[in-house]
C-alpha cells in the first residue's frame, strides 16, 4: 500500500510518500480501505517529534479515516465486508488500509459522503468526552469554546447548541466568528480585538459560562477563571499558548470550579469504544437529521500531505483539513 511516513523529525517537507506492507485484521479489529483522512494537530506535533505514536501503535500519523471494510477480525459482529465506515485510529489513518478495534469504529451516515465522513471520529470523540462527559455540560447551561472555527470548534459548537446549550466562541478573525455564529454560536469575539472575558462578562450579565473548552491555556487559564459560572467547569485539551500560569485560587474555591484537562490518544480501546457508542446514541441521530454536519475548509490529494500540514500550521482554515487516499 501507499502511504505518508515521517521521515524524520521536522517540518512539513519530511512527511514522505513511501509503499509498506498492507495491515491484516486481527481478532477485535476492522481492515479499512481508507478513502480520506483526517488532518489534525495531534499529527502536526506527531511530525514534529512532540507526540510520539503510543506503544503498539503504528509511527504513520494519522488518527481519523473513512472507507469501507475490507476485512472483519475474529470476534468482531455487526460489520460486513463493503459497509461504509468512519474510525478513530491510534495512528496510520494517512495510507491506503488502516485497521481499527471494532470499538472505535461507527457507521457513516447515508447522507455524508466518506470523505466529509473523514472530518468526524477525532473531532467528535474529543468533544463528546471532554464537552458533555468531563465537562458535563446539560441542556441550558452555556458553552465557551476557544477556537471555534477549528475542527474540534465548529464541531462542539453544532452539537451543543443541536443539545439545547447556548454556545460563546473565540476565533481571530471576523470571517472566522462569522462562521462561528452560522454555525450555532450566538456570540462569538474575535481575540485579536476584544478581551473575551470582558465582553462574555458583559453578555452573561455577570453569571459567567458553565463549561468552557480550551485549547489555548497559557494567559487564558486565569481568565477562564475569572469567566467561568459559580460550579463552573474548565476543561483544557491542548496549551498552544504555554502550559503555565501564575494563579490565584480564591475563584476556583469560591465558585467551586472544576479544572480538567484530558488527551484522547493514550486512552484505552475500552475507553474510546463507551465515547463511540455514546456517539452512536446522541450525536449519530444529529447528524442523520442534518442538524450537524462537518465543516469542510480544504481537501488534498495524500500526495500533498505535506501542504494539508503547511495549512493546518498557518491556522487560515475554517474546519477540517481531509486527505483524500482514493
Amino acid at each position: 500500500m501507499q502511504c505518508i511516513e515521517i521521515s524524520q523529525p521536522g517540518g512539513p517537507e519530511v512527511l514522505t510518500l513511501v509503499e509498506r506492507e498492507a495491515p491484516g485484521a486481527g481478532a477485535g479489529e476492522l481492515l479499512i480501505e481508507v478513502v480520506a483522512a483526517g488532518v489534525n494537530r495531534p499529527d502536526v506535533m506527531q511530525r514534529r517529534g512532540l507526540y510520539p505514536a503510543p506503544p503498539g501503535a503504528s509511527d504513520l500519523p494519522g488518527l481519523e479515516v473513512a472507507g469501507v471494510v475490507a476485512a472483519v477480525g475474529a470476534g468482531v459482529s455487526g460489520w460486513q465486508v463493503g459497509d461504509r465506515v468512519c474510525a478513530l485510529t491510534s495512528g496510520g489513518g494517512y495510507a491506503e488500509y488502516v485497521t481499527a478495534p471494532a470499538g472505535q469504529c461507527l457507521p457513516v451516515p447515508d447522507n455524508l459522503d466518506l470523505v466529509a465522513a473523514a472530518g468526524l471520529p477525532e473531532t467528535c470523540f474529543t468533544v463528546w468526552t471532554n464537552v458533555f462527559d468531563r465537562g458535563r455540560l446539560q441542556p441550558g447551561e452555556s458553552l465557551l469554546v476557544h477556537g471555534g472555527s477549528s475542527g474540534i470548534g465548529t464541531t462542539a459548537i453544532q452539537i451543543a447548541s443541536a443539545l439545547g446549550a447556548t454556545v460563546y466562541a473565540t476565533a481571530g478573525s471576523e470571517a472566522k466568528c462569522t462562521a462561528c455564529v452560522e454555525l450555532g454560536a450566538s456570540r462569538a469575539v474575535n481575540y485579536r480585538e476584544e478581551d473575551f472575558r470582558e465582553v462574555l462578562d458583559a453578555v452573561t450579565g455577570g453569571a459567567g459560562v458553565d463549561v468552557i473548552l480550551d485549547m489555548v491555556g497559557g494567559d487564558y487559564i486565569n481568565r477562564n477563571i475569572q469567566l467561568a459560572a459559580v460550579d463552573g467547569r474548565i476543561v483544557n485539551i491542548a496549551y498552544q499558548g504555554g502550559f503555565e500560569a501564575t494563579i490565584n485560587f480564591v475563584p476556583v474555591l469560591l465558585k467551586r470550579l472544576t479544572l480538567t484537562a484530558s488527551t484522547l490518544r493514550p486512552q484505552s480501546a475500552e475507553a474510546k469504544a463507551a465515547i463511540a457508542a455514546s456517539l452512536r446514541e446522541r450525536v449519530w441521530p444529529l447528524l442523520q437529521q442534518g442538524s450537524f454536519k462537518p465543516v469542510i475548509a480544504a481537501t488534498f490529494p495524500l500526495t500533498e500531505a505535506s501542504a494539508a500540514h503547511e495549512l493546518m500550521e498557518s491556522s487560515r482554515h475554517i474546519g477540517k483539513i481531509i486527505l483524500q487516499v482514493q
